[in-house]
C-alpha cells in the first residue's frame, strides 16, 4: 500500500505513520507528501525521510481546477494507493476526491460529528470542547468526502477531559491518540484493498 500525504504545517499524522512503517508496525510505503505551504515542517520532515516532497499551492496554480489536477497528477505519478490528510487546511478538488474515493482518510481532533466543519481545526476544537464543559473529547479517523469533516467514520478514540485541563493539556492528550488511531485505520484499510 503506497501512501501519499497532504499537509499544511507540522504533519504530525504523517510523522506517526512514517514512524509506524519504519518500525514494522504498518505494512505500507510512504512515497510522497504535498504541502500548500512552502515552509511547512511537514515538507522538511518528508525530505529527511526520503519521501518525495512537493509544494503545490494556489500561488503556482491560481485556478482551483488546475491545482486539483496538479495534485492528482503528482499523486498518480507517485503511484499512491491511499491518501492521508495530515492537517491539510485546504479543501480538496473534485478530481482528487473522485480518484481517491474510499481511499482517502483524515484524522480530526474531536469525536465527529461534534466540533467538525468549517473553522473547526486544531486548537479551535479544543477550545470549543473546554468552553462547552464536555466530559470527554478524542480523535476521529474518517473517509473524506466533499463536505468538511464529513464521510464515514472509520475509528474513534475517546479521551477524558479533566476538570483542570487547559488548552495545552487537552491538546496533548488528544494528539497522543491521533497517531496510533490513524495507523490502526490505515492497517484496517490496507486489509480491505
Amino acid at each position: 500500500m503506497r501512501l501519499g500525504f497532504l499537509s499544511s504545517h507540522g504533519g504530525s499524522g504523517a510523522r506517526a505513520v512514517v514512524q509506524a512503517v519504519r518500525s514494522g508496525e504498518l505494512d505500507a510505503e510512504p512515497v510522497v507528501l504535498i504541502s500548500n505551504n512552502s515552509s511547512s515542517q511537514a515538507l522538511a520532515f518528508a525530505r529527511q525521510e526520503g519521501l518525495q516532497a512537493l509544494h503545490l499551492s494556489s500561488a503556482h496554480h491560481p485556478d482551483p481546477a488546475e491545482l486539483d489536477r496538479a495534485i492528482l497528477s503528482a499523486l498518480q505519478r507517485a503511484g499512491v494507493d491511499v491518501l492521508v490528510l495530515s492537517g491539510y487546511m485546504k479543501e480538496l478538488g473534485p478530481a482528487t476526491l473522485a480518484a481517491y474515493h474510499g481511499r482517502l482518510v483524515n484524522v480530526h481532533p474531536s469525536l465527529l460529528p461534534r466540533y467538525g466543519g468549517r473553522g473547526m481545526y486544531g486548537d479551535r476544537v479544543h477550545q470549543a470542547v473546554l468552553a462547552a464543559g464536555d466530559a470527554e473529547s478524542g480523535a476521529t479517523v474518517h473517509q473524506v468526502e466533499a463536505g468538511i469533516d464529513e464521510g464515514p467514520i472509520l475509528l474513534q478514540q475517546r479521551v477524558p477531559v479533566q476538570p483542570d485541563d487547559t488548552l495545552e493539556t487537552l491538546r496533548a492528550r488528544v494528539m497522543a491518540v491521533e497517531g496510533p488511531l490513524l495507523v490502526a485505520a490505515l492497517r484496517q484499510l490496507g486489509q480491505q484493498l
